[in-house]
This record gives structure tokens, sequence and C-alpha cells, in this order.
């Protein structure tokens, strides 16, 4: 076979070769020249593997795979990048692989730039000409009625290309996606154009249209003070409450800030001090609805947060605030799947619209990207919270099944309540384990960690030496108390919400065990052969509910760690 640079030469000197100006405008012949070296180039970056010999460089992108590059390209179309390779080259990335370049350190993390805008970028540095956008990226999820203009993905990826470009110092697509902005701008959902100013004013100099058009919709749309001062710096939001003074839009006193009674409110709230905000409303001066501390929660706290806040029972779950919204047309922004399904669950109503008649879950889909929603899922792995979020929605619109017994199985169970309870118990242990992003939030809902867990196992499983720290189901003779009531609710709501939420999942689960019609009969009449089988089942089970419970658990302490220190980045100054 012939060698791969004997073949590359090949190419070049028969595309040379083969092509004539005779007859031909000067210009149009240059024009075919650089077309021909663009397709060449990029063909460098789109077959990384037919050029891996030549990449010397790699960019790791967080959750995909690394995109192989070569730094003469990159140096010589970006000072930025040639600046950044030079430091790197002449010892600043000592004991590092220098060969690898993490996405962090090119773009920094004030603004999350995708995989595909990264690459659309790297694309244009190597080619000249701008590819056509990824319909995975740039599309959402409402193909009937959005026109893909000024949704969230669209804008999300064209302000991340954008920023990518002014970094990197590629002046000519900077200009390009600025001004590809500026003409939907007007088009934009307005919760939509904080994203695009926030990036605008970090692009500053590079940007100044977009960034001074940006602010003169902002000023004069109806987005809320509390919105804006969570998203924006300091500085753009008092350029903001400066401009609306001028223009009369709020007044001085409060320069359109709630009052201090509600500040209060969302303080304690951003605390996480339920019993705070208790006391508060205590004195009189305001109430939940007023504060809108329901809105306010949804959006900015913990999922808890909103958990506790229903508990006390003393707001309208429907209730709008003054853009016209439901809490759980908030919830829906928020793309949280426990959030909405604790406001369904309380009686929020998925049918009230916006002012501009969109349901909550318009509003999920015109969040969520068309590649996040469509695209596959490992049997076992969480399901995209997106896609989660919308299914819930689209559920709730739907008449509520009936939720009575789990499936045949438990029918069979009777009134045998041992038998009832190992039931729940395994059908729970399925769910958390082929869908475990839908079993973590029907039982968060339902509460299941405040309850006593049970062995599903035999005792003699167990190792010499170890004290068993759950109730074994199996023992003999076993009488059902007060702890194993509890659990069984618990389970049981699970399952529920899961029959309701979740239906196509409940399927699922309902053929599995009722395949296994043995889980419900622990206490009649088995052979030798059905009682090994349930056994082994057992075992397995046991097995990998421990695992996963251990990965969940590990899950649940890093997401409450970063969503306090996300937390604490936004919450007002004080």
């Amino acid at each position: 076979m012939e060698p791969m640079d004997s073949q590359v030469t090949a190419l070049a000197l028969s595309d040379s070769d083969s092509f004539s100006v005779d007859g031909a405008d000067a210009a149009d012949a240059d024009l075919q020249a650089l077309r021909r070296l663009s397709d060449n180039l990029a063909a460098a970056f789109r077959s990384p593997d037919d050029f891996a010999f030549l990449a010397d460089a790699r960019i790791a992108v967080p959750g995909a795979p690394d995109i192989r590059v070569h730094r003469c390209v990159l140096c010589a179309r970006s000072p930025f990048l040639r600046d950044l390779f030079a430091r790197r080259a002449a010892g600043a990335g000592e004991g590092k692989d220098k060969d690898k370049v993490e996405l962090r350190e090119l773009l920094g993390e004030e603004v999350q730039v995708g995989y595909e805008a990264l690459q659309l970028v790297l694309e244009y540095l190597y080619s000249g000409r701008v590819g056509a956008l990824p319909k995975a990226a740039c599309l959402c999820v409402d193909e009937g009625g959005c026109s893909h203009v000024g949704c969230r993905p669209s804008v999300a990826f064209m302000s991340q290309v954008l920023f990518a470009a002014s970094t990197f110092e590629v002046a000519e697509l900077t200009s390009l996606f600025q001004r590809r902005l500026l003409d939907v701008l007007d088009r934009v959902e307005v919760d939509n154009l904080p994203l695009i100013l926030s990036v605008a004013n970090l692009c500053s100099i590079s940007c100044v249209k977009l960034l001074e058009r940006c602010l003169e919709i902002v000023v004069r749309s109806n987005l809320d003070m509390i919105t804006l001062e969570k998203a924006l710096p300091p500085d753009v939001v008092k350029q903001i409450v400066d401009a609306r003074l001028s223009l009369g839009l709020v007044s001085p006193g409060d320069k359109g800030f709630p009052n201090i009674h509600v500040r209060r409110v969302h303080r304690a709230l951003d605390s996480d001090d339920v019993e705070l905000v208790r006391m508060l409303l205590k004195e009189g001066k305001t109430n939940l609805d007023d504060a809108y501390a329901l809105h306010y929660a949804v959006e900015h706290c913990d999922s808890k947060i909103t958990t506790e806040l229903l508990d006390l029972a003393l707001a309208d779950v429907n209730h709008r605030n003054p853009r016209g919204y439901t809490v759980l047309h908030i919830a829906a922004m928020r793309m949280e799947p426990k959030i909405i399904v604790s406001l369904l669950t309380k009686g929020a109503r998925p049918s009230d619209l916006t002012s501009d008649n969109r349901k909550a879950v318009q509003i999920s889909k015109r969040l969520t990207k068309h590649g996040d929603y469509f695209g596959p899922t490992e049997d076992g792995k969480p399901s995209p919270k997106d896609r989660l979020c919308i299914e819930i929605l689209e559920q709730a619109e739907r008449r509520d099944p009936q939720l009575g017994e789990a499936s045949v199985s438990l029918a069979i169970a009777g009134d045998c309540l041992r038998g009832k309870l190992l039931y729940l118990e395994n059908r729970v242990a399925l769910a958390r384990i082929l869908f475990p992003m839908e079993a973590k939030v029907a039982m968060d809902i339902a509460q299941v960690d405040g309850t006593m867990e049970f062995n599903l196992g035999s005792s003699g499983n167990l190792p010499t030496g170890i004290q068993r720290t759950t109730v074994d189901l199996n023992d003999t003779p076993f009488i059902m108390k007060e702890e194993h009531l509890t659990r069984m609710r618990a389970l049981s709501k699970t399952v529920e919400l899961g029959k309701r939420f979740f239906p196509r999942c409940s399927k699922e689960l309902d053929q599995i065990m009722d395949d296994e019609t043995e889980l419900a009969s622990l206490g009649g009449e088995t052979s030798t052969e059905k009682k090994r089988r349930f056994h082994d089942l057992q075992d397995v089970l046991q097995k990998a509910f421990s695992e996963d419970k251990e990965e969940n658990d590990r899950s649940a302490r890093s997401s409450s760690s970063s969503s306090t220190t996300s937390m604490g980045a936004v919450r007002p100054r004080r």
C-alpha cells in the first residue's frame, strides 16, 4: 500500500495540475484556489483520524471527546492562541500534559461554551468559512410552535460562538455573529436577553453595538430587578437602574426592587432558613404570595426549600407574579424535575397560559436542545433532566391515571402486608437500577430516605460478626410495626408518583415484576427450585441496589456541595 505522505503529496499535485485558468478571469481563479485551500485545511480538522500523524495538540472538553488540533494553524489564525501556546512552550505548562489543553484554560468559566460551538469556531480557523449550524445544538424541541430564532438553544449557541471568537481574537467571526444576534434581537424571547447581555458585556470592545442595543431592550422590558440582579454583574445592573430612572420607568424610592419586608423574606430563603421565613410572616408585614416567595424559591433556591415552603400550605401554588408567570412556569424554566413534581402534586395547573399563550411544557421545550431530547440514553443511565421535565409536564396535561394497585403481582399479595412491603421494596429497587433519575425524583417527593430500609436478602448471607442495621423481611415470625407501615406508605407513594408522571417506566416495571410472581408470595408454599430462584434474584437485587445507593449518595453529596457554592455566588449583596 502506498504510504500516507505520498498519497497526500499525490493529491496536492493532482489538485494543482488539474486546475486550469485558460480563459478564466484571474479573480475567479484566485477564488477557486482559495476555496481549494480552505477545503484542504478543513479536511485536516474534519477528518482527525486521517491526519492524526499531524496533530500536535488536543483540547479536552468535559463530557465529550478530545478535539485534536494543529498548533501551527491555530497560532497563525489567532493571536490569543499563539500567545497561549507560546507560554506553554516556554515552560508555563511544566508538570502537565503539554499536548493537552483544558477548555477552561482557553475560555475560562464565565461562559459555558459547548462542544458544537467550539467545533464551529475551530473549523472556521482552519477553513475561513462558517459551516452549517448543528441542528442538535441550535434547535429547540418545540418544533411546531417555534421558529428557532429566539429560543434558548439558538440564542445560547450563537452567544457561545461569539464569546469564543471574541476570546480567540478572531475579528471576522466575532463581527459575523454579532450581526446575526443583532438581526434577531427583536425576536428573542425576553427571558433570554440577560444571556446575550452578559456575553456582550464580557466581549465589551468587540461587541459594543450588541451591548448597547441589548441594554436598550432590557431597560424597556418587563424583566424584574431581582432576575437581572441574579443574572448580571453589578455594573450592568446599575446601568439598567439608572436608565430606567431617567426614563421614569421606576420610582426613585425603590428603583424597581421589592420593599424591605419582601427582601428580608428573600434573604431568609437564600439562607435556606424556612423557619426564619415563618417568623417574618408572623410579623404581618407581608405574606408568601405578596412576596412571590414560591416563585423566588423555585427560581433561585435548592429544591428542598420549595418543598418546605409548600408544606407550610400558606401560598397559592397557582399565584401569578407581575409578569404573568405561575410558579409552575418558573419551575419549567428552572428545569428541575423534583420541583415540577412537587408543584404538580400540590395542585399546580399545567394548562395555565403565560401572557404570550405558552404552557409550562412549551416553556420547557423551548429551553431544551434538540440533541438532548432526542439523543439516545443507555439503559440504567440517568435520563437528561430537560427531557424528564418535558415528559412530566406532558403526562400532567393528560388525564391522571388510576393509581390503585401497582400491578398484578401486588394484587396477588392480597392482604399479606409482608408480601406487599417486599413487593414495593423490590419494585423501587428495580426502578433505581433501571431508571435512576426518575426513581430519585419520585423517592425524594415521597420522602423515602426518612424511613427505615429493609433487607431483601436472608440473614444467612451476612458475614460473621456483622450486626444487622436493617430489618429482614424473611425473618419469621414477622410482625408489622409502625416503622414498617411508614416505609410502606413512602414506597407506595413512590410507586404512585411513578405511575402518574413516568408511565413508560412504570409499564416496564410492571412487566418485569409480573414475570416474577413469587416476589409477592413469600408466605406461601413454594418448591425448592422456586425458592432457590427467588433467593438468587434477591441477592442480585440487593447487590445492585447497594451499589446504586452508594453512587446516588455520592452524587447527592457532590450536588449539594456544588449547589451551595452556586447559590452563594448569586446571592444579592447585603
